[in-house]
């Protein structure tokens, strides 16, 4: 019998500073990813464009060209799901990371478990994105369309430049009609980690979404919050 030969999970690290940087690269590689570890934004934005990666972790603050800078440049020609590190708590940072595209954002400090436990929800994210999907649940009149193969949606010819994880939530609660979606089932379905409580990223991505689809001037459904409930997908006249 020939063996199956797996291909190890490729990661790239963009972190300037040198024990983190080391300690990451070491310890995601004895967890079986194969880690490119570089120190600097120019550097780092080179190699994502040149090569094939399932995962970037970048720090925001690094010398020369920073994370964010890199984040908006990487976007025009890859969506390759990144993940934002930074000692930077301000929410306005977060919403800034989430608004250039950014998958994830982890604060410092962090625990390499936890690193590893978000990177590994983001491939299982990525892995059912290209799993193919059952018929969506939708009105019969609605002109917003969905692309599975491109992780987008489109009004018209408008796209409204969707990252993975905002596409996968819009098209969950797409999927689901008119019901209303928790939020710990859809940190569990579509972020592929428990809910907790201080954790706005459900929220940094349901406000991007919002503000997409009014970007492309799409009406006829929006995601509406129900308080104590969590998020639905209904007509933009319907009453929740």
């Amino acid at each position: 019998m020939t063996p199956i030969s797996v291909v190890p999970p490729r990661v790239l690290s963009i972190e300037d500073d040198l024990v983190l940087g080391a300690y990451v690269h070491e310890h995601l590689g004895r967890c079986g990813f194969q880690v490119t570890w570089c120190q600097n934004g120019q550097e780092g934005l080179a190699i994502a464009r040149r090569q094939a990666f399932d995962v970037v972790l970048m720090d925001i603050l690094l010398p020369g060209l920073n994370g964010l800078a890199v984040l908006t440049q990487l976007r025009q020609s890859h969506s390759t799901p990144v993940v934002l590190m930074s000692a930077l708590g301000a929410e306005a940072d977060r919403i800034s990371g989430f608004r250039l595209g950014a998958d994830d954002y982890l604060p410092k400090p962090f625990s390499m478990a936890e690193l590893r436990v978000r990177i590994e929800a983001i491939l299982r994210r990525v892995a059912l994105d290209r799993r193919p999907a059952p018929a969506p649940i939708a009105p019969a009149m609605d002109n917003l369309r969905f692309d599975d193969e491109r992780c987008e949606v489109f009004l018209g010819e408008h796209a409204a430049g969707l990252t993975r994880s905002e596409y996968r939530l819009l098209d969950t609660l797409n999927r689901n009609g008119d019901e209303v979606l928790s939020k710990a089932f859809l940190y569990q379905q579509v972020l592929q980690r428990g809910y907790a409580p201080h954790d706005r990223s459900l929220d940094m991505h349901i406000s991007q979404i919002r503000r997409k689809l009014k970007a492309i001037g799409y009406t006829e459904r929006e995601v509406r919050t129900v308080w104590g409930k969590g998020y639905v997908l209904s007509a933009a006249d319907e009453m929740v």
